[in-house]
């Protein structure tokens, strides 16, 4: 039977709606619950895994070998008309090097009728020893204005030396010799109250503030390269003056490392030795000269521990001090800790420590501080007990550095210069008419703080500045002539390749002393004298690498004021001069 197409449809459509009826009657239908029993639950064992062979069979029987692949390039040139320039290294400009010479002269002349020279020269006499020589002088011929007396000095000084450098230890040996002429030219304001008019003026021209001192010294010094020894140094000084006081002083100062359980103990042993005598004391009472004999026998061991950022040195000072005209001998201990660590780098580094010692006292020591003393002192050593000091240094910036410390001093017979007492009498000797200094000895206690900060803003300019600020405590009347405070700061400027400049400031604090004229009788009175501020500057031209001028500006400000009682200094000062270097 023949079904036409038409027929099909009705037949396929009529199947469709048959099986729709059959599907919703079983959605329709009601889900019901059904109970699952599990006979035995499923545990899984090492037997029911297989292992996946680490070398698997493979059957490669229907893989073909690989054909080897031949490649050839082919060639074809390709015109160009391009044509690359040679090329050519950049130049760097070199700085040409400066020059070092061995030797220079000095020369400069001033207002004051002042005079500074200085010649140093320096010759090799084989491939490791040399020998050189140093001359100096300065000089002024006076003219404080409102000084009576004459107030000129000079100080000349002369020194050679011979050194060789070898590989295993380098030695040098020095001989020199100073002069030096100073005025007591101090008087006090009120000098001469108590006489007429013209006595006076005979007691005045009367005066002659000249006097002397020369110093004649012998020292050297050898350091080692290899060996228990690594430096010897040792310096022999005969100082003397005018008025037959004479003084000899003897030091030696030898170090050694030893190796102790792989830590080093570096040592130090210290000689010294001074000895002199003066021919009168002030009261010029005396029957004999009075003599002193002075030796302290030190010893200091000490060894470094470095730890990660700690540094620390661990030591102790071990003093015995010989009085032998006194019989006051005594035995020191003196501590010797240092500790720095790096809190932040180098930016900033903590350091703290105690220190102690034994410090000796000389009549030419004294001179270089104050060149008015009276000849007629009581010598004897300073016992510094201890200094404990804690402080911040580092960094600000690569090119600012800074140090900030506080620290506490105890010491006992510190030396203190005062102002001798005087009266107005024709037989008084030159120095004894309110014009000299004596040495008081005092049991000072000193709390400190000091901060420094120095910069180099470029290569052509640096700055720094500092400042010291003390607070004293003593058991006497008063820490004489002791500032409480200093401050300083200096600027240099290279201007050009020729041209540079430089300018210094200074800054001291009030200071108290105290004299009598015992002529009226009246009570000591302290005198505080005033603080002061000095500026000086210098301009200096480079005509080549030999040859430069210079100029010096000294107290810019004018100022007379008295660095020590009674003394006034200079006023402003120019100085012109040249400095010549050269070889032989």
């Amino acid at each position: 039977m023949k079904i036409n197409c038409h027929n099909k449809i009705i037949i396929l459509l009529v199947l469709f709606a048959v099986q729709l009826s059959f599907a919703q009657k079983k959605k329709e239908e009601t889900i019901g619950t059904e109970t699952v029993n599990v006979v035995k639950p499923y545990s899984p064992t090492i037997s029911d895994a297989f292992k996946v062979k680490e070398t698997p069979s493979l059957d490669d029987s229907g893989n073909q070998p690989k054909e080897t692949i031949k490649y050839s390039i082919l060639s074809v040139p390709v015109a160009s008309t391009f044509t690359p320039s040679k090329g050519k290294a950049e130049g760097v400009e070199k700085s040409k090097r400066e020059k070092l010479f061995n030797n220079y002269a000095t020369l400069g002349v001033g207002n004051y009728g002042t005079l500074n020279a200085e010649l140093f020269v320096n010759q090799d006499l084989g491939n490791n020893d040399y020998v050189a020589g140093m001359f100096r002088h300065h000089s002024s011929q006076g003219g404080i204005k409102g000084v009576e007396l004459n107030d000129e000095f000079y100080d000349t000084a002369l020194n050679v030396g011979y050194g060789v450098n070898n590989r295993d230890m380098a030695w040098n040996v020095d001989l020199g010799y100073q002069n030096q002429v100073y005025n007591w030219y101090g008087l006090p304001t009120e000098f001469g109250t108590t006489l007429a008019g013209q006595t006076r003026d005979d007691l005045i021209r009367g005066i002659n503030p000249n006097h002397s001192y020369n110093t004649i010294s012998l020292g050297g010094n050898i350091e080692f390269n290899e060996g228990i020894f690594s430096k010897i140094s040792t310096k022999f000084t005969h100082f003397s003056d005018s008025f037959s006081s004479s003084e000899n002083r003897f030091y030696v100062k030898p170090s050694f490392k030893v190796e102790v359980m792989d830590q080093s103990i570096n040592t130090n042993i210290i000689v010294d030795h001074v000895s002199g005598s003066f021919e009168h004391n002030y009261a010029r009472d005396n029957t004999s000269p009075l003599k002193y004999s002075l030796t302290n026998f030190g010893i200091e061991p000490s060894f470094v521990i470095l730890e990660n950022d700690w540094t620390l040195e661990l030591g102790a000072g071990l003093f015995y001090g010989l009085d032998s005209e006194n019989s006051g001998n005594k035995f020191y201990i003196y501590p010797k800790v240092n500790a720095s660590y790096k809190l932040v780098g180098d930016l900033m580094i903590f350091y703290t420590g105690v220190n102690g010692g034994l410090e000796q006292n000389s009549y030419a020591d004294f001179v270089n501080d104050n060149p008015f003393l009276s000849p007629t002192l009581n010598m004897r050593p300073t016992n510094n007990q201890y200094t404990v000091f804690a402080g911040l240094k580092g960094k600000l910036a690569n090119n600012i550095n800074y140090n900030v410390t506080g620290s506490y001093l105890n010491e006992k017979d510190k030396a203190l210069y005062k102002g001798n007492d005087y009266t107005e009498d024709f037989s008084n000797q030159n120095y004894a008419l309110g014009n000299s200094f004596g040495v008081v000895y005092d049991d000072v206690r000193t709390f400190r703080f000091y901060g420094e900060l120095k910069a180099d803003f470029s290569r052509n300019v640096s700055f720094g500045i500092n400042g010291t600020f003390n607070s004293y405590k003593y058991d006497g009347i008063e820490a004489w002539n002791l500032p409480s405070m200093k401050l300083s700061s200096n600027l240099d400027v290279n201007i050009t390749k020729q041209w540079y400049a430089g300018l210094n400031v200074f800054y001291v604090g009030e200071r108290k002393d105290m004299q009598s004229n015992l002529t009226l009788g009246t009570d000591p009175v302290i005198t505080t004298l005033k603080s002061y501020f000095d500026a000086n500057a210098h301009l200096g031209y480079k005509y080549n690498e030999r040859l430069t001028c210079f100029l010096k500006l000294n107290n810019i400000g004018n100022q007379a004021y008295e660095k020590w009682l009674n003394y006034p200094v200079q006023g402003f000062q120019v100085l012109v001069g040249a400095n010549y270097k050269f070889d032989f």
